[in-house]
């Protein structure tokens, strides 16, 4: 049998790190865990019971409820993908658009939330055989990962993709505010006082500005048939 590996792949925002991941998880029949996205779904939980908006959070209240939020990946063979699913909810679409992602960084910064996240990851994780991809995966979620990954790419890039990608979903978007969110969403991710986002010391640099996810899957094969044989 063929040894299993935890793969994490961190980065900025917009980098295609979940393409990316979903990528080598299908190759590898491994598991695929958008951490991202079980971000994006607390804070739309906590934007439906009215504990952050616009100009507000209320800390208190978001601690409180955290027990109520269930996050899970089923898998939709329609489309060959895992999807998000929120207290038994698919809200794949929802999460992903622009007011979710204004008000995400401040959630995923509370401790609280991070805590109980990382908690879920690592129960996924138990039995390897996974690729997960966000911010911190590589230096806390699971610090010793198999193979790590830090991904980067130039900021009009980013916005260009991110359009592309909400294009693609039929939401209305516009690129000059895409691009202002995306400075703002790395600097409060490179400053913020919990897991802040940094590459491991021992996590390979990947900077896909003009690879495609195939010139992405060559280079990752070589390193992962590296790893799986090794010993």
């Amino acid at each position: 049998m063929r040894k299993k590996l935890i793969i994490a792949i961190d980065g900025y925002s917009s980098c295609g790190k979940s393409t990316f991941a979903r990528a080598i998880a299908k190759e590898l029949n491994y598991i695929f865990i958008d951490s991202g996205a079980m971000y994006r779904a607390v804070t739309l939980f906590y934007m439906r019971r009215n504990l952050v908006g616009e100009g507000f959070i209320n800390i208190d209240g978001i601690v409180s409820e955290l027990n109520d939020i269930h996050i899970e990946f089923v898998y939709n063979p329609d489309i060959a993908e895992y999807e998000t699913y929120l207290n038994s909810e698919n809200v794949e679409k929802e999460i992903r658009g622009l007011e979710v992602t204004s008000h995400v960084s401040r959630i995923s910064k509370i401790q609280e939330v991070r805590a109980r996240m990382v908690e879920l990851q690592r129960q996924i994780g138990v039995y390897k055989g996974i690729v997960m991809d966000g911010r911190d995966i590589g230096t806390v979620v699971f610090p010793d990962a198999d193979i790590k990954i830090f991904m980067t790419a130039s900021v009009d890039i980013r916005a260009k993709r991110r359009l592309d990608e909400l294009r693609g979903r039929n939401i209305i978007a516009d690129f000059d505010e895409i691009r202002r969110n995306i400075i703002t969403r790395d600097i409060t991710d490179e400053n913020r006082d919990i897991s802040p986002l940094r590459k491991a010391d021992d996590a390979l640099v990947l900077d896909n500005s003009r690879m495609t996810v195939p010139e992405q899957m060559e280079w990752i094969r070589e390193i992962i048939n590296e790893k799986i044989n090794a010993d």
